[in-house]
Order: C-alpha cells, then sequence, then structure tokens
C-alpha cells in the first residue's frame, strides 16, 4: 500500500517537473525509480512531438530512454546540458542532497555540474533536517579501495562495501562502492570537502549546490523548494 503511494507521488512529481523542458533542450535523465516517471513521461512528448536529446546518467537508463525514442548523445562530449531532472535519496531545504542508492553517483553529478537546470524530485519521504541517516555512497576505484576504506574511518564514519544480489556491487565504471555512515551531518559542506581530498576515491553523494530546485509530491500538491 505505501509503495503504491510512493509511487503515486513520485509520478505527480515527474510529471510537474517534465513541463520545464522545452523543445531542442538536452536533457539530462538521471536514475533510479522516480527519474524512471520521469523518461517516461518524456517518452510520451517525444511521441507527441517533443524534439530533445538526452544524456543518461547509468547503462540501465540509456538502454530505457532509447527504448522510449529518446535519442542519447554520450555524457563526455556534452559541455552543458540544458536541464537534468533526477531523484535523490534524501535533501534538506537548502537543497544539499545525498544520491547513489542506486549506484550512479559519479555519472549523476558530472550531469549535475553540466546543467544549467537542476531540479530533482522527490516523494515526500526524501526530504529531512538533516542529511545522513542514509549511508552516503562513495564510489572507489578498486586498486584504492582499503585506502579509502581506511580514510573513511579516519573521518569519523563506518565503511561497509556494498554487496547486491550476493555479489560485491559493480558500478557501470567498473568500480566499487562504500557505503559510508557518518550519522546525521552536522556540516555536509565540510564533510563533502574531507572526502575530495581523499586520493582513489571518484565520487561521493554528498551533492552540493548543484541542485536548482526540488519539486516534492506529497498527497495531492507539489512542494517546489529552490
Amino acid at each position: 500500500m505505501e509503495t503504491t503511494h510512493q509511487d503515486a507521488e513520485k509520478l505527480a512529481a515527474a510529471k510537474a517537473a517534465v513541463k520545464f523542458v522545452k523543445d531542442g533542450d538536452i536533457v539530462g535523465l538521471g536514475t533510479g525509480s522516480t527519474a524512471t516517471f520521469a523518461i517516461q513521461e518524456l517518452g510520451i512528448m517525444v511521441k507527441n512531438g517533443l524534439k530533445i536529446k538526452a544524456a543518461a546518467s547509468s547503462i540501465h537508463t540509456e538502454k530505457l530512454a532509447k527504448s522510449l525514442g529518446i535519442e542519447i548523445l554520450p555524457l563526455g562530449e556534452l559541455s552543458s546540458i540544458d536541464i537534468s531532472i533526477d531523484g535523490a535519496d534524501e535533501f534538506t531545504e537548502s537543497l544539499d542532497l545525498i544520491k547513489g542508492g542506486g549506484g550512479a553517483l559519479f555519472r549523476e553529478k558530472i550531469m549535475a555540474s553540466l546543467s544549467k537546470k537542476s531540479i530533482i524530485v522527490t516523494d515526500a519521504s526524501k526530504k529531512v533536517k538533516k542529511l545522513g541517516a542514509f549511508k552516503v555512497p562513495v564510489e572507489v576505484v578498486p586498486q584504492a579501495y582499503q585506502y579509502v576504506f581506511n580514510q573513511i574511518l579516519i573521518l569519523g564514519g563506518k565503511a561497509v562495501q556494498r554487496i547486491k544480489d550476493n555479489e560485491v556491487f559493480i558500478t557501470d565504471n567498473g568500480n566499487f562502492i562504500i557505503d559510508a555512515d557518518f550519522g546525521l551531518i552536522d556540516d555536509p559542506a565540510k564533510l563533502a570537502s574531507a572526502l575530495n581530498q581523499v586520493d582513489g576515491l571518484l565520487a561521493h553523494g554528498i551533492f552540493i549546490n548543484l541542485t536548482s530546485k526540488v519539486m516534492m509530491s506529497t498527497g495531492d500538491q507539489i512542494m517546489v523548494f529552490e
């Protein structure tokens, strides 16, 4: 019952977000359940005549978009993206996010960095007063795994390698994910900066100053944070 309610909220937020997409836009497509709703809505709009090109933040997203008739451009060849639509695992009213529950955080961060307008779509369960109940995903190059693991411990985190279906989780980039528990985070920008200094850490899931607005569906209304 709860999943159905959450899905309805995600769909409502996705429908509100895709209204900002215009003819001729290059659109960044996120990864995850909420982003999937937005991609499906864009597929309908393309079928009805909307002319866009898109960049995908994961192999899964690229396959979905192509199956819906959305033209995909290589993310690495773009110098800017007009608008991106993605989800989040947590967000605060100051637009700080934790992302990467689906393991696509590196490409999602590049996509957000390239975007003139970055819209996050969520259901009401993702809004928090402080980030950190959701562990911070960290993508790490395999050769640096133990070093990065140790550095997370030094920074006060508890580190666990991500396992999925009884196997080590491998990202689309061929790397590992460490899920780091720092507890509730008083200063996300300070922690993000500290993580940025760790060699071998490709990307972490704390997103600071990368979001234009969050569109959250709650019940029958859309709340916008910007």
